[in-house]
């Protein structure tokens, strides 16, 4: 068992079904592809998702009039933001950053199919500070 397994069984279990995606259809779909199959990969496990999430924004208390939309919410808490890209950057790592505040949550996870194996990395963000917790060398 890892040690991201052991600290978090939720967000084990979410990489496990993008890692089960990944092996059947392998890099080159676009996004959207991979996020029907994990959609799918997420029901035969029987782990909780709620699909395109709409995450209001608020600044000094209001409510703005943009918001993020977060490919998957898993568990009622866990931001999970897909990508079909070559290699990730600090630019989508900023954006699940921003979920994270915006939210409140603490545990995102960004997941890359568009590389050659797949790519994920798990963020928490408590008291204002984020830390990336696990990337693929981790777990594979």
């Amino acid at each position: 068992m890892t040690q991201i397994s052991k600290k978090d069984p939720r967000t084990y279990e979410i990489i496990g079904a993008a890692i089960d995606v990944h092996s059947i259809l392998g890099h080159g779909f676009l996004e959207a592809v991979y996020q029907e199959a994990i959609g799918l990969e997420f029901t035969s496990r029987q782990i909780p998702f709620k699909k395109e999430v709409i995450l209001p924004i608020y600044y000094k208390g209001s409510l703005l009039s943009t918001s993020y939309k977060a490919d998957f919410l898993c568990y009622e808490n866990v931001i999970v933001e897909l990508k079909a890209i070559n290699k990730l950057s600090g630019k989508e790592e900023s954006q699940i950053i921003n979920y994270l505040k915006a939210t409140g949550f603490e545990t995102g996870l960004l997941l890359n199919f568009g590389s050659e194996s797949l790519e994920y990395k798990r963020f928490v963000f408590r008291n204002n500070k984020s830390v990336q917790s696990a990337k693929s060398a981790d777990i594979i």
